[in-house]
């Protein structure tokens, strides 16, 4: 059988980069980051990006109605994360359309540099009662510029 390999996961300009502390809460029984917090490192990292980029918050999005569901994750693990390292989560938006945005992590381990993990989600447009609408002109531009840049 011969499998197609996933598309790698690179960063692309412009690219968001922020410290994050793992917490006792992020760990497991032995110290050690469990596995599914990594997406919320992701929505951390896709949060902290949507502010610093493009000036708006998911609070934004929601009061005009768009509501940003993941749709489709991958997720790949290198290395742990343990109990008090410091990471750095970097996120840049891969691409959109009228309908989706797709973005890009990588997450290091700061004191010395080992890439922890790579990913990438896609997040479906949709009104509050989950279907499928467009993103607004004006959100839709904004994507594009930095796509663009």
């Amino acid at each position: 059988m011969n499998k197609k390999a996933p598309r790698p996961i690179e960063l692309k300009e412009p690219i968001h980069r922020l410290a994050y502390r793992v917490i006792y809460g992020d760990t497991d029984t032995g110290g050690v980051v469990y596995y599914g917090n990594y997406l919320r490192f992701f929505e951390i990292g896709r949060t902290e990006f949507l502010r610093s980029m493009l000036k708006t918050s998911y609070r934004d999005l929601e009061d005009k109605g768009l509501i940003l569901p993941a749709s489709e994750v991958y997720c790949r693990y290198k290395a742990p994360a343990n109990y008090d390292d410091l990471l750095e989560i970097s996120t840049s938006l891969e691409k959109s359309s009228k309908f989706s945005i797709r973005f890009h992590y990588l997450i290091h381990r700061l004191c010395d540099h080992r890439l922890l993990v790579r990913g990438y989600t896609v997040h479906a447009a949709t009104d509050r009662s989950g279907h499928l609408t467009s993103i607004p002109k004006d959100f839709q531009t904004a994507l594009a510029d930095i796509c663009n840049s």
